[in-house]
């Protein structure tokens, strides 16, 4: 490791457009951050709406992002610029086949000068089923900066 884990808030955006309609959803916790040789890792636990926990482990890469998360729900997603990865979503109500494709990439590393920023432009297949578009904008706050 080439950093003391670094405690961090987060704020996790996730906008999904399917068929003219838009959700938002948004987790705000906090976390660790990593600095390893080129690679940012951040982790976190987010409350489910029934109370349990969800692991997540964010690593990024200059040239990918994975998104693994672990707990009543189970994924790892991979995304890399104008790629399609595959996935499966399992949840307490059965399995989803994800189809992703990357649509755009962007990241500004956290610094002592700056918060980081993680970007996402995708579009998602469900189960072979039309395609819905999705964004997922991941703030990265240090702790001591508030």
């Amino acid at each position: 490791m080439n950093s003391e884990p670094k405690e961090v808030s987060i704020e996790l955006q996730t906008v999904i457009t399917d068929d003219g309609q838009t959700e938002y959803n948004t987790v705000k916790e906090n976390g660790n951050f990593y600095k390893k040789d080129n690679i940012d890792v951040l982790t976190f636990k987010e409350k489910a709406d029934d109370g349990s926990l969800i692991n997540n482990l964010i690593t990024i890469h200059a040239d990918k992002v994975s998104i693994k998360r672990v707990g009543t729900i189970k994924m790892h997603q991979q995304f890399r610029l104008k790629q399609t990865s595959e996935n499966v979503f399992q949840h307490a109500y059965g399995h989803l086949h994800m189809e992703t494709f990357t649509k755009s990439m962007q990241y500004q590393e956290l610094s002592n000068q700056q918060n980081g920023l993680l970007k996402l432009n995708y579009t998602v297949k469900l189960n072979g089923q039309e395609e819905r578009k999705q964004k997922i904008i991941l703030s990265i706050k240090e702790e001591d900066s508030q």
